[in-house]
Parts: C-alpha cells; structure tokens; sequence
C-alpha cells in the first residue's frame, strides 16, 4: 500500500509494526517483523531523515545495542511522526509525479498522431505471434479508463480464458463501462455461462446476437483490436490494431448498430430460486435470455448445466406466468413487462 508513496517493503514492514505500539527500539521492531536488527536499524534511520518517524530515546553517539543481560545506555526508541502530516508531502510528491507522466504522455501521443497520420501504417499496425498479440490485448484492456466496446465470436485469439477474465475483472474494478456483444455460440459450455455470469454480477454489460462478422475490442473509442484468422489455417495468430481514424469510427459505428439490435442477456444475481406467486426466477429468466436470442432447449440445458426436462419445465411455468399459449406471445409480454431488463433508476 505504502509502496505508492516511495516506501520499500521494508520500510512499508517497519512503518506499519510502529502503528500498532507507541514506540520501538530496533530489536523490537526486528523481532515483530522478522527482519534482520542491523537492517531495522538502517530502515528506522531513513524513516528518521525524512520526517516520517521521530527518536523518542536516544542512545548514546556510536553506541550499539547492548545484548540482553548487559548493562549499557538505553536502545533508542521509535515513534511515528502522524501520518496526516509526514505522508502528505510524500502523496502530492507522487500526485505531481502522475501529473508530469500524464502531461508527457498526451505529448508524445499526439507527436505520434501527428507523424503517423501521414502513413497508412500510422492507422492500422499489424502484431504477429501468440506473445505480441496477446500483449496487446492486455495493453488495451488495461489502458481503458472510460469504455471497453467487444465483440466476442468463440475464444479470443493467443488469449488464455483466465487472463481474458483477469483483465475484465481489473476494468470492472476501475469502474469501466464494459458493454459485450456475443454471438450465442459462445456461450456454448457450461464453464463459460458460469465464467460469464460472474462477470456480468461485476458489472459487465452482455447483449446476444444471431451472429458477428468479426472479433474485437475496442478501447476508449482511442484504438481497437481486430484479431485475423490466419490461425485458422495454420498459420501464426495475428491482429490488426487501429488507431484513431475513420476506419476506427466505423468499428464504433458496427458495434453501437449491434449492440442496439441486441438482445439483453439476463444471468442470475443470486437471488433464491424458490418461485414467487407473479414473478419469474432467476434462473427461469436465464432460459428466457436465451429462448428470446435464439437458443435451442438442447443448448440452453448445455449451456446451463441443466436437463432438455427441465428447461421446458421453466418455459411453461413463464408461459403460465405471463398467461400465453405460444413462445412468440411470451417474448411479447416479457418485453412489455420488462422481464429481462432493469428497471431505470428514479430521477
């Protein structure tokens, strides 16, 4: 936590076992924290010079510690300067520092821009090789700060499933407006309908669709990332990257008219599974997603780990619910009841 505002971990150890005593002495502190005394004793002299612990019993110049059972002038003792006024100057030290790195970094980005423009390679860069592309996913996955725009058509490119969830999971914990399109194939499998659910519970925003041309991400609406299908043929996984542009506008454009033409899909929140009297369940309104995008009853129970029996069972019961003698009547009414999408909040 600390190593944010310039502290080591060592410094970091020592500072955070003087928070729960009034004071230490350096062999106190090396037998709490397990660290060497002569490094204690280092680490406590560097907090010292820079205002962030104060010497409340100070041994005499040049004098070790003397070992337990010997007589000898008290160890110094440590105590901590309060942190309101000792870290402060160290967080708008950093917060400059950001500061600077962001100024220079707008700089060089639009240097580049201004260069690359004049270039067809400036807009478009082609990555190739498993190691490239997926370094590149990361980067834009990482990078966003505002919006992560995909298009999932099966598995991404060079990308193992679980950095694919790590790198959702650290932009919905960013606070990124992540919206998904997804063919409805990709769903197929039960570990990816548990792996998907628990990223729409985070907050990632998930829409089918009969079908997409193309896998993509794109990041900020700054840069997207378009993966060919050289692999598919043998060859080595490649991706296409591009840079703000008309072609980049056009891939924004493709997803907003996808992902308007979408249909919700609703996962499971938790909630029990037990029915009330004039209201879906949760797990009836799963079946109801992907009844209303297409999916069979056979890749629904798939999909959902559950049996053909018992997805029909949920269908009729929603019927009775909505009291209509057709599916088409019931995608009818659960649109109007707005049984697959959350109510918007008051203003």
């Amino acid at each position: 936590m600390l190593q944010a505002l310039g502290l080591g971990p060592g410094e970091e150890v020592i500072y955070t076992a003087l928070l729960a005593t009034p004071t230490g002495s350096a062999r106190d502190l090396a037998r709490q924290t397990g660290l060497d005394e002569a490094e204690s004793v280092k680490i406590l002299d560097d907090l010292a010079a820079r205002g962030l612990v104060a010497v409340v019993a100070e041994a005499a110049s040049g004098s070790p510690e003397p070992a337990e059972g010997e007589a000898g002038p008290p160890p110094a003792r440590y105590r901590l300067t309060p942190p309101s006024v000792a870290l402060a100057p160290l967080l708008v030290e950093q917060r400059n520092a950001l500061h600077h790195a962001e100024t220079a970094f707008s700089i060089l980005s639009e240097q580049y821009r201004s260069t690359a423009a004049q270039t067809a390679g400036g807009v478009v860069e082609v990555v190739v090789g498993v190691e490239q592309v997926a370094h590149r996913f990361h980067q834009l996955q990482s990078g966003a700060q505002r919006e992560l725009l995909v298009f999932l058509v099966g598995a991404p490119i060079a990308v193992p499933r679980e950095d694919t969830d790590t790198a959702e999971s650290s932009a919905l914990d960013r606070g990124v407006d992540f919206r998904v399109v997804a063919a409805k194939d990709y769903l197929d499998g039960h570990d990816i309908v548990r792996d998907v659910r628990t990223a729409v519970m985070a907050g990632l925003d998930l829409r089918l669709v009969d079908s997409l041309p193309l896998k993509m991400v794109v990041s900020d609406r700054e840069r997207a990332m378009v993966p060919l299908d050289m692999a598919d043929s043998g060859g080595e996984p490649s991706a296409i990257v591009v840079h703000r542009s008309g072609l980049l506008t056009a891939l924004v454009h493709l997803f907003e008219k996808e992902w308007a033409q979408a249909r919700p899909m609703y996962t499971t929140t938790g909630a029990p599974e037990e029915p009330a009297a004039d209201q879906p369940t949760e797990g009836e309104l799963e079946v109801l997603a992907r009844l209303l995008a297409g999916i069979s009853d056979r890749r629904t129970a798939s999909q959902l780990g559950l049996s053909v029996r018992t997805v029909e069972r949920r269908i009729r019961r929603l019927m009775d619910l909505a009291g209509v003698d057709s599916r088409l009547q019931l995608g009818w009414h659960a649109a109007r009841a707005g049984w697959l999408c959350p109510p918007s909040p008051s203003v």
